[in-house]
């Protein structure tokens, strides 16, 4: 790590890589699971056979995904974490998750198309650092790039939805730029979906105190819920100075081992 952010900008830097074993999906083989190795620098989380050496083999990983984009989940715990609790909360995400086989240490990486990796890693105390390591990685991800904007349909019109931190949530034309709507993230009351495409949003009119549905139509719907989920989170946390450092979802395992 030290070597390759000694090559890296202040905003492309290695928060943490290392080894995991990644469970094979859907496939005929006896091997249930693979070693992988994965790595969260700058923008990006990356999956690889074999660890990076030089600056050529980031641009060869086996999977590379966005971090605004990806939902980190840990399996078979409670989550209560303050932050993240809350924005699962507004996006009506289960907190308790099955281990998909009997080894533990396991979590799940949610990434575009409803897609996911799920992994497993040997100690209580490397659980955590992952947690942790995704945790502070999309929070500073979210404040680098500071606002988001997705395709979407609403009411059979063609939109941008923009994700902002600074600002919440802002809908408008594509062609004339005309802002339609536009609320804070504190204003998000909930949201339910169909699990392909569409979302409903409800929002709370500062004004009024009414409920206001927005219904959105997404070609990748999982990384705009993720998406949501990122900036609620790190909104959330930006408030508190101590959330990195504070204690996570798997730190009583830490010293379990």
């Amino acid at each position: 790590m030290k070597m390759a952010n000694k090559c890296c900008s202040a905003s492309d830097q290695v928060i943490h890589m290392g080894w995991v074993n990644e469970r094979l999906q859907g496939e005929d083989s006896p091997q249930l699971y693979t070693f992988k190795f994965l790595a969260l620098k700058g923008s990006s989380f990356y999956i690889f056979s074999t660890p990076p050496v030089s600056t050529l083999d980031w641009i060869r990983a086996e999977k590379t995904y966005n971090l605004c984009e990806v939902l980190f989940k840990i399996h078979k715990l409670w989550l209560n974490n303050d932050c993240w609790l809350q924005a699962n909360l507004y996006l009506g995400i289960h907190q308790d998750y099955e281990l998909e086989d009997q080894r533990p240490y396991c979590f799940s990486v949610v990434v575009g198309r409803g897609k996911s990796h799920y992994f497993n890693v040997e100690l209580g105390s490397e659980l955590a650092i992952w947690e942790k390591s995704f945790q502070r990685a999309i929070f500073l991800e979210v404040q680098r790039t500071g606002s988001k904007t997705f395709m979407c349909t609403w009411q059979g019109e063609s939109l941008c939805f923009t994700l902002d931190f600074a600002v919440g949530f802002t809908c408008f034309d594509n062609k004339t730029k005309k802002i339609l709507w536009r609320f804070k993230f504190s204003q998000l009351k909930g949201s339910s979906d169909d699990g392909k495409t569409r979302v409903k949003l409800l929002f709370q009119n500062i004004e009024t105190k009414q409920i206001e549905t927005k219904e959105l139509e997404f070609q990748d719907l999982t990384a705009v819920l993720n998406c949501i989920h990122s900036f609620i989170a790190a909104k959330v946390a930006s408030v508190d100075p101590s959330f990195i450092d504070s204690q996570f979802i798997a730190r009583k395992y830490t010293y379990s081992n």
